[in-house]
């Protein structure tokens, strides 16, 4: 797995072995950050399943200023912590080691996030962490939470604090784009 753009073009990143984590596809994030790339500088940005780190490292980068990497398998926050000193962003960075509501919960009284990466493992679904996501105000004005998903679990705005803004179709994937509500 390699960085696509930006300061750290081409260099490989480590990535968790085995069928836990699910990376997300080279052409799926180049379409995702090209969607994103005049959001990106200085963005404070949340990757709440992070596995290798991938898509926040990707964000650091093309000029985020800020990333928290949460992920509950201590074997990914190792090569995250990894990644991020390989790729010069340790000051950059927070490494969190939990569960994903848990982390939210623990984030909470934070600055919120102008992007946010939810990419569940395989099987697991994103609905209950997007929810307390706006709950807890943690996706800032103008920012964008995005969540990859089987396209056949298509996420919807399962309250009136969000939006669900866009949805591409990648083969049997999908990306997700929620906003906050604007009254």
């Amino acid at each position: 797995m390699r960085i696509i753009a930006g300061t750290c073009r081409g260099r490989k990143i480590a990535s968790p072995t085995g069928l836990n984590t699910r990376p997300t596809l080279t052409r799926i994030k180049a379409s995702l950050f090209s969607k994103l790339q005049f959001a990106l500088p200085g963005a404070r940005v949340l990757d709440l399943y992070a596995g290798s780190g991938s898509l926040g490292l990707e964000a650091l980068s093309r000029g985020a200023s800020y990333a928290v990497f949460n992920d509950k398998n201590p074997g990914c926050c190792a090569i995250i912590k990894s990644n991020l000193e390989a790729l010069g962003f340790v000051q950059s960075a927070l490494v969190l080691q939990m569960d994903a509501l848990a982390a939210l919960a623990h984030l909470k009284d934070e600055t919120a996030f102008d992007l946010v990466f939810l990419d569940p493992p395989y099987k697991s679904s994103a609905k209950a962490a997007l929810i307390k996501l706006f709950d807890l105000g943690l996706v800032a004005k103008g920012g964008l939470a995005v969540v990859e998903h089987a396209w056949a679990e298509h996420p919807k705005a399962e309250n009136s604090l969000m939006v669900l803004e866009d949805a591409r179709k990648y083969g049997d994937k999908g990306l997700s784009f929620f906003t906050p509500y604007k009254p």
